[in-house]
């Protein structure tokens, strides 16, 4: 500590330094250390024998060092090294300035050669007298004409900082000091770096003096000496300074905050957190110190700026500083001594600080870090301790405190008071330093200028320890003989202060006297009897009870009704009063800040309920469900609070001044610690005896309060079933190791065991409930008992007494009280509702009461939407076959009589847990499940143990149908099984054929696979030379064609196929694949009108087996140049074998779209030339490479544009018209030049195609092309993931180019899905409201930013497709994003897609027969389970829904089809979506044709597209009004995010009949006549309804304009008694009307004819008529008709010059039905076998390429369909028995289909050949 930085040698003289440095004994004194230090020479070698080295052992003393007197008295030679020295002197008194002059003057002495003997000075230093504290003042002299006068500070406790503090504020600047301070009061290490030691001391001591009254108890080392600075790791917090040399040292200390005195900069490591002052207090005390003149702020604007750098001016300044602390801190700690217990006043006070109160009243639990930290802090544990006492010496921080807070707090914020206050205090700081005004009597000697530089100066001499102890002897017998010094000790009672005023509570309506007013009332009326009134009144009282006004209300009232410390209620009284006790406690925290468990402590065991001849039940036994009673710091704080009650009775009683009944709040009566300062004044004149009276009252009072405690915590402890488990359930009854105490108690430490092997779910016995009781009981007493002062006797008296007299006795009487509870009838509980099943749908589970509880969605519960809080709802949850339900009521009857419904099906079923749910309804709810599924719901709900174990059988049950074994037993196949519902004939006779195909292509399908694979096996690679013949692949096809040749004979479509399978074989035409190819005219599977070889494609049966690829549809368009045998090759380059096919063609630019999986990796390299060829002989992926090439190649030739010989065609055969995109961009935006010019930089694709070479001359000489692509362009776009496609380099003679693009794989998919349902649907509200909290999480899903990358990419493929070049997707395994893609393009390039008969086309296409794994994805049995649920349908879906929002008038389908859809793909009603591919729906049971022809019963529908049609017929729920179809349209949605809405599927609800789409037709779900019974009895009343957002069914409640006029419609047809028309036929002839109108007359439309008006512009369309949709169907029919309709409809033809790239102009407003009638007119039909022949009105509709027929012209339900894809002939027909007559024979004709033949019969022989013609024209236009 001499030498900090180590002993050292110097080679030239140092001048002498003068350091102080502070040590700390073992009892936490401090000691000061003055080192003053000098340089002395070496002595040479030879002079230096016998001589011992002038190191650190030359201080055999500690007060002075001494040297060798045997000095040569030879002239010394001129030394070359010199060696430091030094004098140091150890005191406890801190005197800097007196040590400094001393030890220079031993010094100067020495070095002066002066003619003092130095013993005497020393010996002198030694025996001087130090005056007392108390501004004494004292001249000394140490004998060598030397004077000086030491001051004692006034008061002691006041720190000493001369100047310190301001120095080192002008050092680190005002953040940086407080930083440190925050971090010094938190308990956090600080490290001082400088390279002056004297700053370090300086440093430290100013930290010191503006923590006080806080003392700092940890490591505290000013200077740290180099040897030491391991120190530096110690785990424990510190202040140390270290010399700035080491900083190199401190660089790897990660936990410590580095203040550089030197640099001004204060470095907090990252993994720090330093908890600042609250945000006020830190603002004000920023502002004072600015004030004060550390920063020249105020003064920097002046002309002359007053100078401070005063000695004066520096100690004024840090007393300033000083008194801004001095006030911070009478703010922090304002009130503290109203938070005392005292709990002993003799033989010594012990005092405890109440922690949770304090907190409390200052209203700051949760926010307030910093303070609650120095709470718990050593430093405030000393501060209790030495400021607790009620009667001592008080200083200057005690005044503040108590006197002078008020006006602190009045006057913040006015600066010029503050100033002046901060005046005061800094005054009373300088005078306690300085109390006499300074006077110049020092006098001291000092050595000459550049003494310290002498050559020839002889060693410090020895000094004679003799002579020193003589003059210490000498002094210490004078002393001895003088009076002793005593000090009078100023004592008196501390002032308390006022009491902090209560924190206003936040919530103001909360505590409004009306509130309080209720709760009076409603235990008014509780005690009265009168049961009514107070239900009525009871709900309003829980809500209130939120409150902390309401919470005290509770308690004070309840106090005045109880009598003798009991009240005995009734069962129902007993339950309300229960009911608000627990509701009071219920937001309580385990600390419990606001005193409501103390208050209520006394009032749980007071009252009780007569269960029977002697048994009581106590209401303590229903509110032990609370966290406070298992924490140990409450039950502490409490105890201690009832002992000072009882103690400070003990000594008002005795003086007989108050009675004993006299309450302890009253201002009037003297406060525990008044009483204790009185007696403790009287303490030192009491006799013994007295005393020892007194000593024995209070520990026995103590004593009975510890065995009074041990009963209480007993009865809050014990569960009411002792068998259950119950008690440790949530907190655990391990005992928390903070505590409010700061006394480290040995006893309970070595009494506590370890518990950590209890948890609260494993079986127990009764017993370890005891023993945990007992345990915590034991060590809670121990602990106060300790801390008390109670005797080992009694403790050990009270040890004994707990388990046996308190816990097992309590626990009998429990089980009393148990078993007659039992008994009790319950309370009446409202009537179970049962829930509306569906057909075929049987209940599994029968109701088990529960409550619904409110969520993370605010509308049910009356949030901030306001409205009534539906929620919580009281009611039952069943388990069904199909769904999980609940129904009931809201919980508050008085909100309304509403049946609150909330339901999904068991199969949606993503995640369910158990949850704490604390909740305050009928009774006390703590248990709760928690349920939520991917239909976008959640089910939160609570229930008591009674039916805890009936609820755990259904979560196994739940669990049994969500994953069931097979894809049989979900409800698609269970449902309906029951014996009431017979199987129908037709349908027993159809099913042997259906199962003998479907075992014939399971069986055979199996062989080929099984071969097929064998043959892989054995294959050997082809030599270079056998390329070229076909041989080898011959060979090794060779057992794959033999077995398919055999099966081959029983799939052809030859006449010698047996009936029952060709049959079966005409349903796998009839599939949604074949229907569409041949619309697309694609290809044709018919023999007599077989296509000729040059049609590009052709209908490939190559899988009919499912060999080539098993997740695939048995028929593929593929190039008709291709070979099966090809195709089988090709299909190895592809993942999952899933190879390149078309799926769909563009009609206009003949180009056509593919998809496939993504390439194997051995197909990547051979799209491509290789980079690197090899020299050895081909292998088989090269053969299968090149096969691919020649597979791309014919798909390019097959496009009518690129097939002629030249490499690569530039598109000459186009027009600039084709080059014009004919599609338009989404609607109420701008034109679509500059929707182009957004997206090119939007993707990297469109870069890449951007970016193709522009160089050549545009041969057709067209103008230049306005898009992003330019006429030079490939063929085929391969689109291809990026991450697959790394280091492939492009070939430029290939006519293909790759586009890699980056998409997002299916985990990213179920990872964002699951966010998104937590930010659509959270379980609980979030902390803060209005933070934006739902957008944060719907943008950290990322859910839209994946429907941006799919829309973007689909666009990009429409825009390829449209200027004429083909696309292959080929993407992952080729059935999920490549899928959406696909599917989003077709949607989008093609109208029919559009229509509802399109999308089901699409959807059965491209998701369900190209195999997208609906039950893997879905998660739909027990093995994909593990796999979780990816929702990549629904992102398809929730794609369509946004290009159907920008183009409202493009769908003939409405929004809440996609709904309905997306509902129950996941719901398992139907058999539609199950499975992962036509392979696997065929080896069940030819599961996919039963969708066709089959007679079902009237109820069930196996197939959700039967559902549809069926429920569409009956009404316009999945029709969209705004229909208005344009011709070829292509669509090119926006797909930037901001684009983007949230789907409403995702947030919408409707409790009042649960989801809606779970409608049942057969059940008369019909929404007509309920809307007509509602007219008819809301019309005498009222107009008005109120619609609940959340609760209603808006759709229904309140439908759009048309629907609701549809319904008054048939509600006036159903009066008349007319036959009521369809819905559909009414609309189709209100729009004919509409379009013979708008010919008439479009100057002059209304708005209604405006809406079918023909000539609308797209414009127009989209800006004014918005049909916004919500609910079931749309709203509100919103016509705004801007300035510019006048001036549309009257120039029609300059309208018509208007933008020609797009068509913009509608031509006419047709019905779908009429639009598509290609020719219509009669036809005799001969029935079925032995049925005669009949008219009937046939129409040909080319778009749908059927040919339908009704009973009549009028008629518009459609008897039957002849689908042409099915016709194989037309041909001349001769009459039959029962023909019509009169009739010329050539007026017959035949039709011959796959299945029958049909025989019909013309007018006449023109219209039979009219008809022949236009039939025979469709089918090869097809």
């Amino acid at each position: 500590f001499c030498q900090p930085s180590g002993w050292q040698l110097f080679t030239e003289r140092k001048p002498p330094s003068f350091v102080i440095a502070v040590l700390t004994d073992i009892n936490s004194e401090r000691h000061y250390c003055a080192c003053f230090t000098f340089c002395e020479a070496v002595e040479s070698s030879q002079q230096i024998i016998g001589h011992r080295p002038a190191n650190c052992s030359d201080l055999q003393k500690s007060q002075s060092s001494e040297g060798d007197e045997d000095g040569d008295s030879g002239i010394i030679q001129p030394a070359q090294l010199f060696a430091p020295k030094s004098l140091v002197l150890v005191s406890q008194l801190d005197h800097t300035e007196v040590f400094r002059n001393s030890l220079g003057l031993i010094y100067t002495i020495y070095v002066d050669g002066l003619t003092m003997s130095l013993e005497t000075v020393v010996g002198n230093l030694l025996t001087c007298i130090i005056p007392i504290a108390g501004g004494s003042q004292r001249t000394i002299s140490l004998g060598a004409g030397d004077r000086q006068v030491i001051l004692t500070p006034i008061s002691d406790s006041l720190p000493v900082s001369g100047c310190s503090v301001a120095l080192l504020f002008r050092q680190l600047g005002i953040n940086n000091v407080l930083f440190l301070f925050c971090a010094a009061m938190t308990e956090h290490k600080i490290l001082f770096l400088s390279s002056s030691y004297q700053r370090l001391t300086d440093a430290c001591r100013a930290l010191m003096a503006i923590m006080f009254p806080l003392k700092y108890s940890f490591t505290y080392v000013p200077i740290l000496p180099a040897e030491l600075l391991e120190v530096l790791s110690t785990p424990t917090p510190f202040i140390i300074g270290v010399h700035s040399t080491f900083r190199s040292e401190t660089q790897e200390l990660l936990d410590v905050i580095i203040a550089d005195l030197d640099g001004g900069t204060v470095t907090v490591p990252e993994c720090i957190h330093i908890s600042l002052l609250p945000e006020a207090l830190l603002h004000s005390t920023q502002t004072a110190l600015s004030m004060v003149g550390i920063t020249t702020l105020q003064t920097a604007g002046q002309i002359h700026p007053p100078t401070t750098t005063t000695v004066r001016g520096l100690r004024q300044q840090d007393k300033e500083i000083r008194a801004v602390f001095l006030r911070l801190f009478a703010q922090l700690f304002e009130g503290y001594r109203w938070c005392l217990h005292i709990i002993r006043i003799h033989p010594e006070p012990v005092i405890r600080f109440h922690k949770a109160a304090f907190l409390g009243q200052r209203g700051s639990v949760e926010d307030d870090d910093f303070l609650t930290k120095v709470l718990d802090g050593m430093a405030f544990a000393g501060f209790v301790t030495e400021r607790g006492a009620p009667y001592r010496t008080i200083d200057m921080f005690d005044e503040l405190v108590a006197n002078e807070v008020e006006r602190i707090r009045l006057e913040e914020g006015r600066l010029h008071k503050v100033l002046k206050h901060i005046g005061e205090l800094s005054e009373q700081l300088y005078k306690n330093e300085n109390p006499y005004p300074t006077v110049a009597m020092h006098k001291v000697q000092k050595p000459s200028d550049g003494s310290y530089l002498q050559l020839h100066r002889r060693p410090f001499p020895h000094l004679d320890e003799g002579t020193v102890q003589w003059i210490i002897d000498q002094a210490t017998a004078k002393l001895q003989n003088a009076p002793p010094a005593v000090r009078a000790e100023k004592k008196c009672m501390v002032p308390s202060g006022p009491p902090i005023a209560a924190a206003i509570d936040g919530n103001a309506l909360a505590n409004s006297a009306r509130r309080l007013e209720v709760v009076r009332n409603c235990i008014t009326y509780i005690f009265e009897n009168k049961m009514l009134e107070a239900k009525k009144l009871l709900p309003a009282v829980l809500r209130a009870l939120k409150g902390r006004a309401a919470k005290r209300c509770l308690t004070i009232e309840l106090n005045s009704h109880v009598q003798q410390n009991r009240a005995v209620l009734d069962d129902q009284q007993f339950d309300f009063i229960v009911r608000m006790m627990n509701c009071a406690l219920q937001d309580c925290s385990s600390v419990d800040e606001h005193g409501v468990a103390a208050a209520l402590l006394p009032l749980v065991t007071a009252f009780c309920r007569k269960l029977g001849p002697g048994i009581t039940q106590f209401s303590y036994s229903c509110v032990q469900e609370h966290v406070v009673w298992t924490n140990t710091q409450f039950w502490e704080a409490m105890f201690y609070s009832d002992v000072q009650d009882h103690i400070r009775k003990l000594y008002t009683e005795s003086e007989g001044g108050v009675s004993p009944r006299q309450e302890c709040g009253e201002q009037d009566v003297r406060s525990a610690l008044e009483i204790a300062s009185e007696q403790r004044r009287f303490w030192p004149t009491l006799p013994k005896e007295k005393q020892q009276e007194l000593i024995q009252k209070e520990e026995s009072t103590v004593f009975s309060q510890a065995i009074h405690y041990a009963n209480r915590m007993s009865y809050l402890l014990l569960p009411l079933d002792t068998s259950k488990n119950r008690l440790l359930r949530g907190s655990g009854l391990e005992v928390e190791s903070a505590s409010n105490s700061f006394v480290t108690n040995s006893i309970a430490g070595s009494v506590a065991e370890s518990y950590d092997t209890e948890s609260g779910f494993e079986d127990a016995e009764t017993s370890d409930v005891a023993n945990s009781v007992v345990r915590f009981i034991n060590r809670f007493v121990d602990k106060v008992c300790t801390e008390s002062g109670v005797t080992n006797e009694h403790l050990k008296g009270l040890h004994s007494m707990i388990p046996v007299d308190i816990v097992q006795m309590h626990i009998e009487t429990l089980d009393a009280v148990h078993r007659e509870s039992k008994r009790l009838p319950p309370i009446q509980k409202p009537k179970l509702l049962q829930p509306t099943l569906l057909a075929g749908e049987e209940i599994v589970a029968e109701g088990i009461r529960v409550y619904l509880l409110p969520d993370g969605r605010e509308e049910a519960t009356g949030g901030i939407m306001g409205g009534p809080p539906i929620l919580p709802a009281e009611g039952a949850i069943f388990l069904t076959t199909y769904r999980i339900i609940f129904k009931g009521m809201p919980a508050d009857h008085l909100v309304s009589e509403q049946v609150v419904i909330r339901s999904f099906p068991v199969a949606s079923l993503t995640k369910e847990k158990k949850v704490s749910a604390q909740f305050q309804v009928d009774q006390f709810i703590q248990e709760g499940l928690q349920l939520r599924s991917c239909t976008f719901q959640l089910m939160k709900i609570g229930f008591d143990e009674e039916v805890a174990s009936d609820l755990e059988l259904m979560r196994k049950q739940i669990h049994k149908l969500r994953y069931p074994q097979h894809v049989r037993g979900t409800f698609a196949f269970t449902m309906g099984q029951s014996p009431k519902q017979s199987m129908g004939p037709k349908q027993k006779e159809k099913n042997p054929s259906l199962k003998t195909l479907s075992k014939n292509l399971v069986k055979s399908a199996k062989r080929t696979m099984g071969r097929q694979y064998v043959t892989r096996k054995k294959f050997t690679p082809p030599t270079v030379e056998s390329r070229g013949s076909q041989q080898s692949v011959d060979d090794n096809e060779d057992e794959i064609s033999v077995s398919e040749e055999v099966e081959q004979s029983t799939l052809t479509l030859s006449t010698t196929m047996k009936s029952s399978d060709k049959m079966t074989m005409s349903h796998v035409v009839e599939r949604a694949c074949c229907r569409d190819y041949q619309r697309l005219g694609l290809g044709t599977l018919s023999n007599s009108l077989s296509r000729s070889k040059n049609e590009p494609f052709r209908i490939s049966t190559v899988n009919r087996m499912y060999t080539v690829c098993r997740s695939y549809p048995s028929l593929l368009i593929v190039p008709q140049t291709i070979q099966d045998s090809t195709i089988q090759r090709i299909s190895r380059c592809n993942r999952q074998n899933r190879f390149p096919v078309v799926c769909w063609r563009n009609s206009r630019t003949k180009a056509v779209l593919l998809r496939s999986a993504g390439h194997s990796s051995k197909g990547v390299s051979g799209l491509f030339k290789s980079q690197n060829p090899s020299a050895t002989g081909q292998s088989q992926t090269d053969s299968s490479s090149l096969e691919q090439e020649k597979y791309l190649q014919a798909i390019i030739n097959s496009m009518p544009h690129y097939s002629d010989a030249s490499g690569r065609n530039t598109l000459s055969g186009f027009t600039s018209a084709h080059m014009n995109s004919s599609g338009k961009w989404g609607s109420m935006r701008g034109s679509s030049s500059t929707r182009m010019s957004s997206y090119i930089p939007s993707s990297e694709v469109g870069l890449r195609l951007a970016a193709r070479d522009t160089t050549s001359p545009q041969p057709n000489g067209g103008p230049s092309e306005a898009h992003f692509l330019r006429q030079q362009r490939a063929a085929l776009y391969i689109i291809g993931d990026k991450s697959q496609l790394k280091g492939v380099k492009q070939d430029p003679l290939q006519q293909w180019e790759v586009v890699p693009i980056e998409v997002f794989d299916v985990r990213q998919v179920k990872a964002s899905f699951k966010k998104l349902i937590k930010a659509c649907i959270p379980s609980c509200v979030p902390t803060d409201p209005g933070s934006g909290t739902y957008y944060r999480s719907l943008e950290e899903s990322e859910w839209l930013s994946q429907l941006h990358k799919i829309l973007q990419v689909s666009v990009l493929v429409v825009e390829l497709l449209d200027t004429g070049s083909s696309v292959l997707v080929s993407l992952e395994d080729g059935w999920d994003i490549t899928t959406q893609v696909v599917s989003l393009v077709q949607l989008l390039s093609d109208p029919y897609y559009r229509t509802l008969e399109g999308f089901r086309l699409l959807v059965e296409k491209e998701w369900l027969s190209f195999g997208h794994r609906f039950s893997h994805r879905g998660a739909q049995t027990l093995a994909s389970q593990s796999s979780g649920f990816a929702p990549v349908f629904l992102q398809f879906l929730d794609c369509v829904h946004q290009i159907h929002l920008q183009f409202p008038m493009e769908f003939e389908f409405s929004q809440y089809y996609l709904k309905f859809l997306a509902y129950h793909y996941v719901s398992n009603r139907f058999r539609t979506f199950l499975l992962d591919s036509d392979y696997e729906r065929i080896e069940l049971v030819g599961v996919m044709y039963e969708e066709k022809g089959e007679r079902r019963s009237q109820h069930v529908c196996k197939s959700v597209w039967d559902y549809i049609d069926r429920l569409n017929k009956k009404t316009p729920i999945f029709y969209n009004y705004m229909y208005v179809p344009e011709d070829g349209e292509v669509l090119r949605p926006y797909s930037n995010i901001s684009n983007l809405k949230i789907w409403d599927y995702y947030t919408s609800e409707v409790l009042s009949e649960g989801p809606s789409y779970d409608l049942d037709p057969s059940s008369g779900q019909q929404e007509q006549p309920e809307e007509g019974d509602r007219q008819d009895t809301a019309t005498p009343q009222t107009q008005r309804k109120i619609i609940w957002p959340c609760y209603d069914n808006q759709g229904k409640v309140e439908p759009d304009a048309i629907t609701r006029l549809l319904t008054e419609l048939q509600a006036l047809e159903k009066e008349l008694g007319q036959p009521q028309e369809r819905w559909k036929d009414t609309w189709d002839k209100v729009k004919a009307t509409q379009r013979t109108e708008s010919r008439q007359d479009i100057r002059y439309a209304s708005p209604s004819s405006l809406l079918m008006s023909s000539n609308l512009s797209h414009h127009r369309r989209s800006l004014g008529v918005y049909l916004q949709e919500s609910g079931v169907v749309g709203s509100t029919l919103n016509l705004s008709l801007s300035s510019d309709v006048s001036s549309t409809s009257t120039s029609p033809s300059s309208m018509m010059g208007g933008r020609k790239n797009t068509s913009t102009l509608y031509n006419q407003f047709q019905s779908s039905e009429s639009e598509n009638r290609s020719y219509e007119g009669v036809l005799y039909k001969k029935g079925a076998f032995m049925k005669p022949w009949k008219p009937r009105w046939f129409v040909l509709d080319k778009t749908k390429h059927q040919l339908r027929y009704y009973d009549n012209k009028t008629d518009t339900e459609c008897k039957g369909i002849i689908d042409l894809a099915e016709v194989e002939s037309v041909s001349p027909g001769t009459p039959t028995m029962g023909a019509p007559k009169n009739i010329d024979e050539k007026a017959f004709f035949d039709l011959k289909t796959t299945k029958r033949v049909y025989n019909f019969c013309a007018q006449d022989y023109l219209h039979a050949q009219q008809w022949f013609d236009r039939i025979q024209n469709c089918l090869s236009d097809a």
